[in-house]
């Protein structure tokens, strides 16, 4: 089946939710609990919807049917949806920064089938083509093979807390392009 990409737009969110959810709760079993996995839901992982204004942030679709979605970022934030942050991000200086990786999901069902790949390529070239040399992400445990494979290096592994007490193991990852 052809697979297209193109930049997500706002009606996209409600599908795009949908899909993060679905995403999280059965790609990460086995590498957090179900409290982090909802917790996470809830707390973290969602739209950031700077990443659309900005349009940086992209969907893979099939027919109509969108199966990932993901983006880069010329912002500070690291990781996390619009429920993550309080306030805008500062830019980056493509001189001296690196670019963000930012919110890759892949349906379950289409997971492990090249689609992230394809789309961490697109980011990547549309951050060079931006004037960035390096990419950052914070990486969840269950994307850290597929960030390995592409050539980022961990750097750090950082807890993040959650409002309801909850921690989150990501992953740090960078990558000189």
């Amino acid at each position: 089946m052809l697979i297209t990409t193109r930049p997500a737009i706002f009606n996209d969110i409600p599908v795009l939710q949908q899909l993060i959810a679905e995403s999280v709760c059965r790609l990460s079993k086995g590498y957090y609990t179900e409290t982090q996995i909802e917790s996470s839901i809830k707390y973290i992982f969602g739209v950031d919807t700077q990443l659309l204004i900005d349009e940086t942030y992209y969907v893979a679709e099939t027919g109509n049917q969108i199966i990932a979605c993901g983006g880069w970022s010329k912002r500070e934030t690291l990781y996390g949806g619009d429920q993550h942050k309080a306030v805008a991000d500062p830019l980056l200086d493509p001189a001296t920064d690196a670019a963000r990786i930012r919110a890759f999901f892949v349906h379950p069902d289409w997971a492990r089938q090249g689609i992230g790949k394809m789309m961490i390529n697109l980011c990547e070239a549309e951050a060079i083509k931006n004037g960035f040399k390096a990419m950052e992400l914070g990486a969840t445990l269950p994307g850290e093979p597929l960030y390995r494979a592409m050539g980022y290096k961990s750097l750090a592994k950082i807890l993040v807390d959650m409002a309801n007490g909850e921690q989150l193991d990501v992953i740090k990852m960078r990558k000189e392009l």
